[in-house]
């Protein structure tokens, strides 16, 4: 009995390796964004970056980290389209520049630098006001714009493709935001898939940012769960030029980030 389960036992090892490279290499699938209604998720990102401005004929540095937390709730799904409530739960900044640091945490708001004031009553208007959104089975926005500030949905909901994924499939997206300095920007990103598994699809993408203040490029990789058709996980690092108007100066700003994150079902 002893020699017949030491000859199965490779045999089964052979098979589920075959298995699973067969499913690695061969399957395709077709992802869609379908999350279960009621489920109650997280996104927290941490954004890193590192801006050089040239001030009248000085350089200057300025270091800056935004970590936010942000929950969403499945309301609604069918065939065609999602609905999600969302808010923004706590926003955190860091800021250094010429020696000085300035802080800003939405959960300790006694920790909050007196210049930093102005800037941070805007975050305390958007902190904890619930919208509802809606999105398409592709990952696109349905309706009007939300008035949602700070939203981070685009970092976990990203347009998917209708058509059979395997590796090496290619897709593309563009997309417009608002930065402040910069105004509306475009974003034009293809993602190709890196590995399929029951658990993930991976992928790595590269793009380019355009509009008429700023350049720059934006690279990165994801993990998308097959089931929902949501980012679990995201990597991103963005380079950026852009001229910025300040008290009549205009004053040229290069700028290094490093974007995180991170989806948890609650």
């Amino acid at each position: 009995m002893k020699k017949t389960i030491r000859r199965i036992a490779p045999v089964a090892l052979v098979l589920l390796g075959l298995a699973t490279l067969s499913f690695t290499a061969n399957d395709g699938i077709t992802l869609k964004l379908q999350p279960q209604k009621g489920k109650n998720y997280t996104i927290n990102v941490k954004n890193t970056s590192m801006n050089i401005m040239e001030v009248m004929g000085q350089t200057q540095n300025q270091s800056q980290t935004i970590e936010t937390r942000q929950s969403f709730t499945v309301k609604d799904v069918n065939a065609s389209q999602s609905t999600l409530e969302t808010q923004v739960e706590a926003i955190k900044m860091s800021i250094g520049a010429g020696g000085m640091k300035l802080e800003y945490d939405s959960e300790h708001p006694e920790k909050t630098s007196p210049m930093l004031a102005s800037q941070t009553a805007e975050f305390d208007k958007v902190l904890n006001k619930p919208a509802t959104v809606a999105y398409n089975a592709q990952g696109e926005f349905v309706g009007e714009a939300t008035d949602l500030e700070m939203n981070q949905l685009s970092n976990v909901i990203i347009k998917l493709p209708t058509n059979e994924l395997t590796v090496g499939s290619k897709w593309t997206d563009e997309k417009t935001q608002n930065m402040s300095g910069a105004g509306e920007i475009k974003v034009n990103v293809e993602y190709t898939v890196t590995a399929i598994s029951k658990k993930s699809v991976d992928v790595s993408y590269s793009g380019k940012i355009n509009s008429e203040e700023a350049t720059g490029n934006i690279t990165g990789t994801a993990s998308i769960n097959p089931q929902t058709g949501l980012v679990m996980t995201r990597s991103e690092k963005e380079n950026l030029s852009m001229t910025i108007s300040q008290q009549g100066l205009s004053i040229p700003v290069t700028m290094a980030a490093n974007t995180t994150v991170t989806l948890t079902e609650k």
